[in-house]
């Protein structure tokens, strides 16, 4: 009898890098999904809390617990991980959430290497595009696959999917959404690329400076300034919530910010000025106030502004940002 078996045509492997749980997500859908996965590339260890303990990633647990080849080079031009590249011999590379690639690593396999970024191009280039989007105010995100090429998320395109912005949802709230969508997006744009039916779209070079982008978070990117409208604070709070966190100063002691609640109700304060009645932790801003929900003071947890006064009721009535 006709053995179909040896016929059989075997997916072209891929390479996937990736480090945080968002990156081991979509690895897990391009697994559960059918793509051959030829190896894995993910950050080496690092010591990680009071005990300095090693601590793998979460791309590396997924690896180790399926069976899938890893690896975890210190540099990615290094001779011995360019031999394992070769070894592995993939048609198509992808990366999630994971650092630069060098041209010899991106340009390596015969396909390409495709990424998910979290937003549609060409707005919010960079690395930081979920916390940009709700830091500008913006009611609509979304997710692009698309081809590495030298200029940071300039490839061409070949998916995209748009995402409402919850007007009250953090980042840590949206980054899960876009990991629900972007996953499944993934696995389509993989699957498309590797069967020859991808449609890539450029991004035209014309328009590219008329989009905002998503420059990496600095220290002084969630200081607060009280004189800005409550709007943007709200959103600055929203956006960098659950970590770094907003923040601000009293008597040169940093307290992170973590949610606001906007509200309109007397009295008027003057920017910073805080207050607290009937159970609300109030402060003023440069056209409204806000409602201080959730803080967290300078090596402690985050917690309740309610738990928060408990400990600490002079603060109910300061000037911060001084």
């Amino acid at each position: 009898m006709f053995d179909q078996s040896i016929t059989e045509v075997q997916p072209q492997p891929i390479v996937f890098f990736g480090t945080p749980p968002f990156a081991a997500r979509c690895l897990e859908v391009l697994h559960q999904g059918g793509v051959r996965i030829a190896g894995v590339v993910t950050a080496p260890d690092r010591p990680a809390g009071r005990g300095r303990k090693l601590n793998e990633s979460p791309v590396k647990r997924y690896a180790l617990e399926h069976g899938l080849p890893l690896a975890q080079p210190e540099r990615l031009k290094s001779p011995e991980f360019l031999a394992q590249l070769r070894i592995w011999n993939p048609a198509l590379q992808v990366i999630v959430a994971f650092r630069m690639l060098p041209e010899v690593v991106w340009n390596f396999p015969p396909l390409g290497t495709i990424n998910l970024h979290a937003s549609l191009l060409p707005a919010y280039r960079g690395a930081a595009p979920i916390q940009w989007a709700i830091i500008n105010g913006e009611t609509q995100t979304g997710l692009t696959t698309f081809r590495l090429r030298h200029e940071i998320d300039t490839g061409d395109m070949i998916g995209k999917r748009a995402v409402n912005i919850d007007p009250e949802a953090d980042a840590g709230a949206l980054h899960d959404l876009l990991l629900e969508k972007g996953a499944p997006l993934l696995l389509e744009g993989v699957k498309q690329v590797l069967n020859g039916t991808a449609v890539f779209e450029t991004q035209i070079a014309e328009l590219q400076t008329e989009y905002p982008h998503a420059p990496k978070l600095r220290p002084e990117s969630g200081r607060i300034d009280w004189n800005m409208g409550a709007q943007k604070i709200h959103n600055l709070v929203r956006g960098l919530a659950p970590s770094p966190g907003a923040h601000t100063l009293y008597r040169s002691e940093q307290m992170k910010i973590l949610r606001t609640r906007r509200v309109v109700a007397p009295p008027h304060l003057v920017a910073g000025q805080t207050t607290y009645i009937d159970g609300n932790w109030l402060v003023g801003c440069g056209d409204g106030l806000l409602v201080i929900e959730q803080v967290q003071a300078a090596g402690a947890r985050p917690m309740s502004a309610q738990d928060f006064l408990r400990g600490h009721p002079e603060m109910r009535e300061v000037i911060w940002g001084t």
